[in-house]
């Protein structure tokens, strides 16, 4: 069956009272909110619909609100946000299960200056070799620019001393004003190949949706997931056992429309869904109304 392309979300709100809505590549690039976005939010609050934004971005809440409102976003328009840097903060700030007790003091922090608030608040002892360090945070690449960094002898060094690594965004790439950047789960994949164990925080793991749809307050049935990656928002959406809504120009874009025509091939898209196995109940170009 062909997944339905909708010009907008508009037909699909009569179904739902509550969005979980993804932020990158679907409300801004990294740089700039898409000029479409406010308006839709102000369409969905003169609907009576909530809106909860979760990113798997690896910083806090009130750090990414703050930016959210310098690249344009009109943060009144929304109900709540959670990420997974904030996720990871809490486990690691509080120690609730049997993973986090036996990590020990010494943290080595994989990430760059622009992650660096992620450590406030934290006791830890941050240390910058790894032969110091008891576990390794990773919040993504090393360098500001996100490029790839030089760190397979670190992560070879750490497997080979066994050190656990806390994963606090899984996202594998993300598009930054049209160019795909590394992200931090691209890191943890190389070092679970190297046979290290890997902590993550955010999406598709379940357990991030629980503190979103409490914000949200409402049944599970009348909440939306609206999401552009195929390995994290549409199958976390499935695992937290709500509905989605896969936006197309986002981290797939290239595979339904590699001509940039802005008009994606149906079968192409229903197809590449089919392929990860998952069932969204449609498809929109861009977050819409």
């Amino acid at each position: 069956m062909t997944l339905t392309l909708l010009p907008g979300i508009r037909p699909l709100m009569q179904r739902y009272d509550g969005i979980v809505l993804d932020l990158w590549g679907v409300v801004h690039d990294g740089i700039g909110v898409f000029p479409w976005v406010n308006d839709t939010l102000r369409q969905l609050k003169a609907a009576g619909k909530r809106v909860v934004l979760l990113s798997n971005v690896p910083r806090r809440i009130a750090v990414t609100m703050e930016r959210n409102a310098r690249i344009g976003l009109d943060n009144g328009l929304v109900d709540g946000l959670m990420t997974s840097g904030e996720a990871a903060w809490w486990h690691l700030y509080e120690r609730p299960d049997a993973f986090y007790p036996g990590l020990g003091r010494r943290c080595l922090h994989i990430g760059g200056e622009r992650d660096i608030t992620i450590r406030d608040g934290l006791d830890y002892d941050f240390v910058t070799d790894v032969a110091e360090a008891d576990f390794l945070f990773n919040t993504g690449s090393r360098k500001d620019d996100g490029s790839p960094p030089a760190d397979q002898p670190l992560l070879k060094a750490a497997a080979a001393r066994g050190l656990p690594m806390v994963c606090a965004n899984p996202d594998v790439a993300v598009i930054v004003a049209g160019k795909q950047q590394e992200c931090a789960g691209a890191i943890a994949r190389r070092y679970e190949a190297l046979g290290g164990a890997v902590r993550y925080h955010g999406k598709p793991y379940a357990e991030i949706y629980a503190p979103v749809l409490e914000m949200l307050g409402l049944p599970q049935e009348r909440c939306l997931a609206v999401g552009d990656s195929l390995h994290t928002d549409i199958p976390g959406a499935a695992r937290a056992g709500i509905d989605s809504l896969l936006v197309v120009e986002g981290i797939h874009r290239r595979e339904v429309d590699p001509a940039g025509s802005d008009d994606p091939d149906p079968a192409a898209l229903t197809a590449l869904v089919e392929a990860y196995g998952l069932a969204p109940v449609a498809a929109v170009p861009r977050f819409t109304w």
